[in-house]
């Protein structure tokens, strides 16, 4: 075989190589023959194969039409002139019928197809008698019928090669979700530490004359990066959980760092939340310490949780420099785009200083009859 020349196209396999099989059929007929019969038996033999590799490798609606009617005009050929057994050769005409995807033009070559064999059969009884009826009849309803499945394979075939495609897209949209989830994480997570190392370094140039002192902040530096390294660490895992609790620790630390008075306003009654949504949270006054530290030229910082209805609302407000809408970054964008994970919301109020209010639902449980929050 000469390299890259291919009789069918490589996707079919060996199916289109099997059915040249039945080519024996009509070659039966042909080669006991003579004279002019055996030379149109040989000229419609090789038109049949010429067809039927052409039907394999058709591009265009057009193309398929003019080599199946070919098809179909050599396998009457075959039947009127060589042997009434050769309309059994219909089966492969049934089958590129089948391939036809638009509907009009696929009903059009079923009907074409059906009143050619009904033609065919009429004459075999004309010529053979009644009897060839009843040996005809039932190929000739699977004949007919069989496009019809082939047309329901195809379908189900191209359904789940487009299922197929849109897993590959899903998988590809989870895989830059994750990248996005890990890049804010980060973001939130590193962002804040490393502030609170940028604000210990500036700690020490200020007390350098001081070796008590500077040993104090060089130790405090030495456990915020060994907690920085534990962070990566637990977001790598995919483990990192963070409570309100914790977040609130984390926040006084670096807004004391920062010479910046906090204040902590609890919830008196016990608040349920679930980790997630305990989670969510915590990172989003991570991020809200890390931009007062930053932006807000602020003296104080009040954090303040309660209950309102069926929501938890937690409040951050500083008495800095306040905020546009326009100044929104990727700290801001991601605290609303991780509250929208659990239905929550997230307002900013920029009067006299900076104010987040973050809103979640609650889930009510009933607990032995009681409503608990």
């Amino acid at each position: 075989m000469v390299k890259g020349f291919e009789l069918f196209p490589k996707r079919y396999g060996m199916t289109p190589y099997i059915f040249l099989a039945y080519v024996i059929l009509p070659l039966y007929h042909i080669v006991n023959l003579n004279g002019w019969r055996a030379v149109m038996g040989y000229c419609a033999l090789l038109l049949f194969l010429i067809s039927y590799i052409q039907l394999y490798k058709s591009q265009s609606l057009k193309q398929d039409t003019v080599w199946l009617t070919t098809l179909i005009g050599v396998i009457v050929i075959f039947t009127v002139f060589f042997s009434p057994y050769n309309l059994l050769l219909g089966f492969f005409a049934s089958n590129f019928i089948g391939w036809f995807e638009n509907k009009k033009q696929f009903n059009r070559a079923v009907s074409f197809f059906a009143s050619v064999l009904i033609a065919c059969t009429v004459w075999i009884v004309y010529e053979n008698g009644m009897s060839e009826l009843l040996f005809f009849a039932p190929f000739l309803v699977v004949m007919i019928l069989s496009p019809y499945g082939v047309r329901s394979m195809m379908e189900r075939m191209e359904l789940e090669e487009q299922l197929n495609k849109a897993n590959e897209q899903i998988k590809a949209l989870i895989k830059q979700e994750e990248r996005v989830r890990i890049a804010r994480d980060l973001h939130d997570t590193l962002g804040h530490t490393l502030s609170l190392i940028t604000l210990q370094s500036q700690v020490i140039q200020r007390v350098a004359t001081h070796p008590e002192k500077v040993i104090k902040a060089a130790e405090e530096i030495e456990k915020t990066s060994r907690s920085a390294m534990k962070q990566v660490r637990e977001l790598v895992s995919n483990m990192r959980i963070s409570s309100i609790e914790e977040e609130i620790a984390h926040m006084e630390q670096i807004l004391s760092a920062a010479n910046i008075r906090f204040q902590y306003n609890p919830l008196q009654n016990r608040l349920r939340l679930s980790a997630l949504q305990q989670n969510i949270i915590g990172l989003c006054l991570r991020e809200a310490s890390t931009n007062i530290v930053k932006h807000s030229q602020a003296t104080e910082c009040i954090v303040t949780v309660e209950n309102c209805d069926s929501t938890c609302q937690v409040r951050i407000a500083d008495n800095g420099v306040g905020m546009s809408d326009s100044e929104w970054g990727n700290g801001l964008t991601g605290m609303v785009e991780r509250l929208a994970l659990i239905e929550g919301e997230l307002a900013v109020e920029a009067d006299k200083g900076t104010s987040l209010r973050i809103k979640i639902p609650i889930v009510i449980k009933v607990n032995e009859g009681a409503v608990v929050l």
